[in-house]
């Protein structure tokens, strides 16, 4: 399997979990709550800060309503398009972004909603790009972000396998291998019933491609769990305050339960290990005192056979064991040996 790189950071299969804070729209149209939000996304270990580049007359109609969720988490009466007006950024603003971004070490990339907003990216020279759920199925646009040879992070919410295949191949037309699908259920907040984690894995070996998740719970398990199958990247919304007003904070993650995130997706990595079945070097040190050797289990006669009734199994495990251990019955013993005493070969006779 391939892996990508963004900015200097190796990603795939054999690397740690790559660990994106979604800011998203959460900056509110500010640009120093999103520096805010940057500092503390990085504080709390995040790799990478995902925004999404938009202008509002471009993503929806004056007439387009709201998501349910949208309805719930802000001004009912307020139009979708008043809304994501109030959560435009200038041009000038993603340089801003971006600049402070790499002042602080962390890479930057953004979610575009159309062409121009793609080609503005690009020319700020983002390491990668994020293809949201609802784009999913837009072939050309696909195709256009794929031509641009960045890494492409696709969510496949309310997607089938067809459409995501649809998609994959969309971005591989251009010659564009640099590819990682993300399962991801479009709700807000989504169950975790309706995580369906295993089509992530299913995503990856039907298409061969990387796969990743991004999380729309409202608890870390599914992220984690996510981990523990092998997710290469692990998107999650990210917010100062989850009472702020817009449509994502109360869905997102503090900075405290983004780095306990971390935390955990770090656990994760260190006890999957790898499909060598080895003692750790714990175990090692265990070994001695937790396996057991043979012993006289009672007073044993010099010529006597060595049977189950005479030896048992003892600790420590310093002396005959295991494989070895399975050789001795049947054989004589070469000395009179009294109760308790640890069995070594010296003791012990040619087979009968």
């Amino acid at each position: 399997m391939y892996t990508i790189h963004i900015d200097n950071r190796e990603i795939g299969p054999g690397h740690p979990v790559y660990m994106i804070a979604e800011i998203g729209v959460n900056h509110n149209g500010s640009v120093e709550l999103a520096k805010k939000m940057i500092i503390a996304a990085k504080k709390s270990g995040a790799e990478a800060v995902k925004f999404q580049t938009f202008k509002a007359h471009r993503v929806v109609s004056r007439s387009a309503p709201k998501a349910a969720y949208q309805l719930e988490t802000t001004d009912p009466v307020e139009s979708q398009f008043d809304m994501l007006a109030k959560l435009e950024l200038e041009d000038r603003d993603w340089a801003e972004i971006v600049a402070f971004c790499k002042k602080q070490e962390i890479s930057f990339f953004s979610t575009p909603y159309g062409f121009e907003d793609a080609d503005l990216l690009e020319s700020l020279g983002v390491g990668a790009y994020k293809i949201a759920s609802g784009q999913a199925v837009e072939i050309d646009f696909l195709k256009h972000v794929g031509a641009k040879a960045k890494p492409v992070l696709l969510s496949t919410g309310m997607c089938d396998m067809a459409e995501a295949a649809r998609a994959v191949e969309a971005i591989r037309s251009t010659g564009n291998e640099q590819l990682m699908v993300l399962q991801c259920t479009t709700n807000y907040p989504s169950q975790a019933a309706d995580a369906n984690l295993r089509a992530m894995v299913g995503m990856g070996a039907g298409l061969d491609v990387m796969y990743g998740y991004s999380d729309h719970t409202e608890t870390l398990n599914t992220a984690i769990a996510a981990a523990a199958l092998g997710a290469n990247a692990v998107e999650r919304h990210f917010t100062l305050d989850k009472t702020m007003d817009g449509p994502d904070h109360s869905c997102s993650s503090s900075p405290d339960e983004f780095a306990d995130l971390v935390r955990c997706v770090r656990e994760v990595e260190a006890c999957l290990g790898s499909p060598r079945k080895q003692p750790s070097e714990a175990e090692k040190r265990n070994a001695e005192g937790m396996r057991r050797s043979l012993f006289a289990g009672r007073d044993i006669a010099k010529d006597e056979l060595f049977d189950w009734t005479n030896m048992i199994f003892k600790r420590p495990g310093t002396g005959i064991a295991g494989l070895e251990a399975s050789t001795i019955p049947g054989r004589k013993a070469a000395t009179d040996i009294r109760r308790g005493t640890m069995l070594d070969l010296s003791m012990i006779g040619k087979n009968q």
